[in-house]
């Protein structure tokens, strides 16, 4: 069996008396699209930054193709992309001056560079834009210029830090194809996120929070691990109706999808009969209830309520 082209063991950082990771242990083969998925603070950042040998850890080992990265960075660092969550477009240069600044950086050999950015222009949609200054691009537009600048020099490894934060609905889809287009190429790629809608979309998904690791593996399997079930409820005036169930049942169990309502519990069962009980009180219609199969924000909220 081939070696895992990430690993982690017993991953570690502190700054001074605050635990940013603790304890990170997982490992990706070759060609996955692993998410690593959290809130803000969770760790993920500072993750990828001692993944790509940025930051040193505290403890434990991170190695990628091979190489501890705390050690030996430099000799995998041809081999792996990273696009951090400000990824450093210089905006007054266009598409294409960014494109070639990053082959110069790269030390792409002269021969083939021109065939390379027309590859990456076509491959990320921007070459009608070519000529453009970046800071002048749409939010969507500069994502997908950053992760062709990382790709520049056909990276092994791809590692991005939330790389569709404040990016609209179309070019996150749009941001996702390409991510696939690259796994389909047995480009491994590893994703930050706060999205977890996002992480629906990868073959295996870590939930972290609050520097560790709560479980692993892919959404499907991490939805097994629900203890109780999700109820779906829909009927009159959804926003009042969540606030009338988070005053009956525990912080977290409620939250609004849309038009309709997700209630979370141990026993569906009772808490099913105590909500149309409380909604009725409250002078609300309850036109529909069902259980659901969980999402990942229904698990991870779980998680985190059983953690305490």
């Amino acid at each position: 069996m081939e070696a895992a082209v990430i690993a982690t063991n017993g991953l570690r950082k502190c700054f001074g008396e605050l635990t940013a990771v603790e304890a990170l242990s997982l490992s990706v083969p070759r060609g996955e699209l692993f998410g690593l998925v959290g809130s803000d603070g969770a760790g993920k950042s500072t993750t990828l930054r001692m993944l790509t040998g940025i930051m040193e850890p505290t403890g434990g080992r991170a190695l990628v193709l091979g190489s501890d990265m705390a050690r030996r960075p430099e000799a995998v660092r041809g081999r792996i992309g990273y696009m951090s969550q400000r990824f450093g477009l210089y905006p007054d240069l266009t598409v294409l001056e960014n494109l070639r600044f990053y082959a110069d950086i790269q030390m792409i050999p002269r021969k083939g560079r021109q065939e390379r950015i027309g590859e990456l222009l076509d491959f990320s949609k921007l070459g009608p834009f070519r000529d453009r200054q970046a800071g002048k691009l749409s939010g969507g537009m500069k994502q997908k210029l950053g992760l062709a600048c990382a790709l520049v020099h056909r990276p092994e490894v791809l590692f991005l830090d939330e790389p569709t934060n404040g990016v609209d609905p179309v070019s996150r889809r749009d941001f996702w194809r390409i991510l696939y287009r690259l796994m389909s190429e047995g480009v491994t790629v590893f994703v930050a996120t706060a999205y977890l809608d996002e992480a629906e979309r990868c073959g295996r998904v870590g939930l972290m929070h609050r520097g560790e690791l709560l479980a692993c593996d892919t959404p499907r399997g991490l939805k097994k691990l629900m203890e109780g079930g999700v109820l779906e409820l829909t009927g009159s005036d959804p926003r009042h109706a969540v606030r009338l169930l988070a005053g009956e049942f525990p912080a977290g169990s409620v939250a609004l999808f849309g038009e309709k309502l997700h209630l979370y519990s141990p026993d569906p069962e009772n808490a099913g009969r105590k909500a149309a009980a409380v909604l009725a009180a409250g002078g609300l219609d309850l036109t529909g209830m069902r259980q659901v199969e969980p999402t990942l924000e229904d698990l991870f909220v779980s998680l985190i309520k059983n953690k305490g």
